[in-house]
């Protein structure tokens, strides 16, 4: 073995303490790599297998009825490679078990099965016979949330008829990945909504079409132009109520699936990318303390031959000896996490079959980026040995030249413990490498703050979605809009204590070449269920004229209040109309536009129509409410604000659970890191200043309270400078994360501070400990024998 290969070994021993924290730090790095990008790849190859597999459509269109023949139409336009026709409706369902009532959405299938496009995977079960109109297939998640199997049975109202249903089989779609009613709920709700198929022969005669279909799905050509294929279906299809054709990025479960990929590739590409900074910045300051301490060692090698290369190279090969062990178990860790993630998708994105997939290139890659941050971090260090000439590294670095610092100016001197002095003398004296010292802490704070600002940002958007907008017990909705009359009927319902009606109709708002389909809900002027709210989160009064816009939606039409909107209404005889922008709501949810219900009634020509109502219920009668609207045939949806709350306080629960406790795990152990290497290099620096004390007469106390309260003091000052990184940091990911579908509050909470602030504290009580220790152990004769 070389010499310098033993000097190699010397050195890893002597500050495996030191190598032991950076390599906790390359293995959260790297496993967070691992995990994220196998998670990320995981996804996007199981969604496009299963959508190619399952022939999932381009476009989809929905509308009222359209006899057959539309179809052939359809078919011919350029660039449409096959059409799928069905019948789909929402219905009531009442659940065994379930008290609420629950809604279905009927999907019509083939009596015999065959290729189609939105093909179903059979899971349980068989396939519905033919002309058996009781025999229906339910959607895995609905199935599993309400522990129901082949040879079960609930009831349907459809088309006012109540029908006992039996489930023969349980099923999945593509369509349906992330299911989810839509109409302004984006969040899962499996206990009360789930997707049902029935043969379209049995479907069709309730709803009075028989030769005729409500919904279409198509694939296209190689080549074709969406949007061109889009207008024509419109134009064909706009005589018979539809709602315009859409296509895949506007479709819910793809979109939600989309957004839910790309936040995956941010995450496998910020978070990772944070800890490796960190690594490099851990081996900078490690390293170039190393070689100031080492720097008669480098002399003497330069003296003996060793050139400056090969003396580089000694400190490059530490900086990699340094990271392997931990990048190594990092991909072994990150594999685990990653295939925990991706097995933790599968209860809410519903796919035949989901595969981890983390090949060996992404354990390359990771080792190689971790290699690349290891040399960056140490070259400054390492160039700065090369530089040195033998004769100038054997001779001890020159005194620096101290001064009256701002301590001793200000007179606070002389009121000082000589302690207090030494500390702040020593600071003041290394002002530069007392700012590393502060910014890595600072790192380590900001870290933690970031790991805990995803629960806050959840939590922030549940209470102004459920606590101030909608406040309402219950919501439902009519199978058709309803005349005035319906108001009375809904407030003699039982249990109800206040209600408040709404009209909700499908529009397409366009502002120059920009446009968005979406619906705008009429609401009472003087409502208290639902409301709006403004950035301050106080309730806003919506105005009696105009449009009130949600600032995402503003922001992607690009207009501003006071300006007009051209608003296509997509149903009746589809009128155009310009309205102006009245004013911006902070809502964090969908793309949402409302009026005042009168105005909208007026925009529509129509009376005072409604489509449904919010109802403030007593909770003492609240199942006699539910058993009446299980049999309402007018009632087509019901939405419990209470249920709805803990649906997706669960899903967050368990969806988040893993991921932001992996987080903070990482966290934790990057700040014990930081901490610990920050206390012990200062040690090494300072071990013949402290040597020195200790044969003047001062106590091990005495002298443990030098370094360790230097190091209180820096992190005590730092902490407040990584709240601040982690606020910017947080920032920034949540506008790198929020989309049109939901928006992340910036919000962090006081409890997420005092957490960062007990963890670092808690790291340097930590590793004040084990410093002070080997103070105890300091060998006096061994560190006094050094050449000043």
């Amino acid at each position: 073995m070389s010499p310098l290969n033993r000097m190699l070994l010397r050195d890893l021993w002597r500050l495996r303490g030191q190598v032991l924290a950076i390599s906790l730090v390359v293995a959260c790095a790297v496993a967070s790599y691992v995990a994220m990008h196998g998670t990320y790849r995981s996804l996007l190859l199981s969604r496009d297998d299963y959508y190619a597999r399952y022939r999932f459509a381009d476009v989809f269109a929905t509308f009222k009825r359209a006899p057959e023949r539309m179809a052939d139409r359809i078919r011919r336009i350029p660039g449409v490679a096959a059409v799928q026709t069905r019948i789909v409706v929402d219905v009531t369902l009442d659940v065994p078990g379930l008290r609420e009532p629950a809604t279905g959405r009927m999907v019509s299938i083939p009596e015999r099965r065959g290729a189609t496009l939105n093909d179903i995977c059979l899971r349980q079960g068989r396939y519905p016979e033919a002309g058996r109109s009781d025999e229906i297939l339910a959607s895995e998640a609905f199935a599993t949330a309400n522990r129901l199997r082949p040879g079960d049975r609930l009831g349907a109202i459809i088309n006012g008829r109540r029908q006992e249903l039996r489930i023969v089989g349980i099923a999945l779609s593509p369509e349906y990945v992330y299911e989810v009613q839509g109409g302004g709920s984006l969040f899962p709700d499996n206990k009360r909504f789930g997707v049902l198929w029935m043969g379209r022969d049995s479907l069709a005669p309730p709803y009075r079409m028989e030769g005729a279909f409500n919904d279409l799905a198509l694939t296209l050509s190689r080549g074709a132009s969406e949007a061109e294929v889009i207008a024509a279906v419109d134009r064909i299809l706009a005589p018979y109520g539809c709602l315009g054709a859409y296509g895949r990025n506007d479709q819910l479960s793809y979109r939600f699936l989309a957004d839910e990929i790309s936040q995956n590739r941010i995450s496998a590409t910020y978070v990772p990318a944070i800890f490796l900074a960190i690594v490099a910045f851990l081996l900078h300051m490690a390293l170039s303390r190393l070689t100031a301490m080492q720097r008669t060692q480098i002399g003497l090698l330069k003296a003996f031959g060793y050139s400056s290369a090969a003396v580089g190279r000694h400190y490059l090969k530490l900086a990699c000896c340094a990271v392997a062990g931990g990048a190594v178990a990092g991909i072994a860790a990150g594999w685990y996490l990653g295939f925990r993630l991706t097995m933790l998708y599968r209860d809410f994105y519903r796919f035949p079959l989901l595969r981890y997939e983390s090949g060996a290139d992404v354990a390359a890659i990771a080792l190689g980026i971790t290699l690349a941050a290891a040399l960056a971090g140490a070259w400054g260090a390492t160039r700065g040995a090369m530089a040195l000439s033998p004769a100038e590294a054997m001779r001890p670095e020159l005194p620096t030249a101290f001064h009256s610092g701002l301590f001793e100016r200000s007179g606070l001197i002389r009121i000082s413990s000589t302690t207090l002095r030494m500390i702040v003398r020593n600071i003041e004296r290394r002002f530069g490498k007392a700012c590393l010292s502060m910014a890595g802490i600072a790192c380590a704070a900001a870290i933690l703050v970031v790991g805990q600002f995803f629960y806050d940002s959840i939590e922030q958007m549940m209470r102004i979605q459920f606590d101030t907008i909608q406040r309402e017990d219950v919501s439902i909705t009519f199978t058709d809009p309803r005349s005035s009359t319906a108001r009375q009927e809904v407030a003699a319902l039982p249990a109800v204590l206040r209600s408040e009606t709404y009209r909700s109709v499908a529009v397409r708002l366009t502002s120059g070449h920009r446009s968005k389909r979406l619906a705008i809900t009429g609401l009472d002027p003087n409502g208290e269920l639902r409301r709006l709210i403004g950035s301050d989160l106080q309730p806003l009064r919506i105005p009696p004229e105009g449009l009130v816009l949600s600032r995402a939606l503003a922001e992607a039409l690009e207009v501003s209040p006071g300006e007009p909107v051209t608003v296509e209404i997509l149903e009746g005889s589809r009128p155009v109309r310009r309205v102006p922008v009245t004013s911006l709501v902070d809502d964090l949810i969908g793309l949402s536009a409302y009026m005042e219900r009168t105005a909208l009634n007026r925009l529509l020509d129509e009376g005072s129509t409604i489509s449904g109502a919010f109802l403030a219920v007593d909770p003492q009668g609240a199942e006699r409410l539910y058993t009446r609207l299980k049999h309402t045939p007018a009632v087509s949806g019901t939405a419990v604000r209470e249920s709805m709350l803990s649906s997706v306080r669960t899903l967050i629960a368990e969806s988040l659970a893993i991921t932001t406790s992996v987080l903070v795990v990482f966290s934790c152990i990057i700040a014990s890191g930081m901490v610990y290497n920050g206390v012990r290099i200062s040690l090494s620096e300072r071990g013949h200043e402290l040597a020195c004390l200790r044969v003047l007469g001062f106590t091990h106390r005495e002298v443990s309270l030098v370094l360790l309260g230097e190091q209180a003091l820096l992190t005590g000052a730092a902490i407040p400078f990584g709240w601040m990184l982690g606020f910017a940091l947080s920032a920034f990911l949540a506008g790198r994360m929020s989309t049109e579908l939901y928006r992340m509050p910036l919000i962090i909470s006081s409890s997420t501070y005092a957490f960062s602030f007990l963890v670092v504290a808690a790291a340097a009580i930590l590793s004040g400990l084990l410093v002070y220790g080997q103070i105890r152990r300091l060998d006096l004769i061994a560190v006094l024998k050094e050449r000043e």
